[in-house]
């Protein structure tokens, strides 16, 4: 398993700054258009590129601080993958322009074609009870699909799109300007085709040369079991078509889990109250506690003190795609009638008056047994 901050060389408390400085530092070095296109110098830039996309990002760093590789991958592979070589390429132009930007004519050029399509960011509302199996939702998603008249071309049928007069079809324009230090050479896409390297004379009539329409999409997603709000998987390929033939952007499945009356959560772990009376708390007895999927039964042994906190191994939520349960802890509460008859006033004066005060002695330690208990 990969350990990013050794990968860009940082501490774990880095800073986002040190991050995007080490990875831009090793990036140049690796990059394969300064490497002759060289395997080893291919892997280590998707490798690098793979640990900064990681660790720049909030939300999957501190999955990954917490869980490890295992914190990022959702199920069947779809919340977390390895980045290819292209897309190692995009997130380095992105952040820091393209290669040739860097370092001029040395470089390899910039990667012209059509664009990629946008990230659609879907908010996937679930409830406890889900969230404690696992669940497979059908969504309903509004994006960006190919035009079905030109195929996703952009062109009116019968023509096609041709080669771009300004860039000859590479996409960029090079400028050289000369000064006190040589000369320099400005690497930029080319304002005509927007660095597609074509463009589209007799544009589509449905899609006005876009190569794209507004279409709807049912999405099957497989959540997994333990997630919890704020956390996302991506599902690659699955969001808008890039204009005039582009590649897929991806769909941000982003969770938000309802709150849960009988339960507070902490992780996957949760919390309750059980409500008990007097004589149960003296006598003891088998009360029945809320659980995810239904009741469970917990036995209160004699003589035990209200607020005493009881642990049930395993009947938390599962921890998000790894092996392990959490606990539920339940603390019970006696129970204080707020109306009471005669006959059960009489009960109570009378206990009251045999019991007296309420020791002020405590045995050595209780205090700090009571702290262990409710896990303080």
């Amino acid at each position: 398993m990969a350990d990013f901050y050794a990968v860009l060389a940082v501490p774990r408390d880095a800073s986002d700054d040190d991050i995007k400085k080490a990875y831009r530092r090793l990036a140049m070095q690796w990059h394969p258009d300064r490497n002759a296109g060289a395997k080893e110098a291919e892997e280590k830039f998707k490798t690098i590129t793979e640990a900064y996309d990681v660790l720049r990002d909030p939300q999957k760093r501190a999955a990954f601080d917490r869980y490890g590789e295992a914190g990022l991958r959702g199920a069947q592979q779809q919340q977390y993958e390895h980045v290819d070589l292209s897309e190692a390429l995009n997130i380095f132009m992105r952040d820091f322009g393209g290669f040739g930007d860097l370092f001029g004519a040395q470089g390899g050029g910039r990667r012209n074609g059509p664009r990629t399509g946008g990230d659609v960011k879907l908010p996937l509302p679930l409830t406890l009870t889900e969230v404690a199996t696992g669940v497979e939702k059908s969504v309903v998603l509004k994006v960006l699909e190919a035009c079905d008249k030109c195929e996703g071309s952009g062109a009116e049928p019968g023509t096609k799109p041709q080669t771009c007069n300004s860039c000859g079809g590479a996409g960029e324009v090079r400028r050289a300007q000369r000064s006190f230090f040589g000369q320099f050479v400005s690497v930029a896409p080319c304002p005509t085709c927007a660095g597609e390297g074509v463009v589209v004379s007799s544009p589509c009539k449905k899609c006005r040369g876009e190569g794209r329409a507004r279409a709807e999409r049912t999405l099957k997603i497989q959540v997994p079991g333990g997630v919890a709000t704020g956390q996302y998987m991506t599902l690659r390929g699955a969001g808008n078509v890039g204009p005039r033939g582009g590649t897929k952007g991806d769909v941000l499945v982003v969770f938000e889990v309802e709150d849960d009356a009988r339960f507070d959560r902490d992780g996957e772990d949760l919390f309750c109250e059980a409500l008990v009376t007097y004589a149960q708390l003296v006598f003891g007895a088998d009360i029945r506690v809320p659980g995810l999927t239904g009741d469970l039964s917990l036995r209160v042994p004699t003589g035990t003190q209200s607020g005493t906190v009881f642990h049930l191994r395993s009947r938390g939520l599962p921890r998000v795609n790894a092996s392990g349960t959490g606990d539920l802890h339940v603390k019970v509460q006696l129970w204080t009638p707020q109306d009471v008859d005669g006959e059960e006033q009489s009960a109570i004066e009378r206990l009251g008056a045999l019991q007296g005060q309420a020791p002020a002695q405590r045995e050595k330690g209780f205090w700090s047994k009571m702290k262990e208990a409710l896990g303080a």
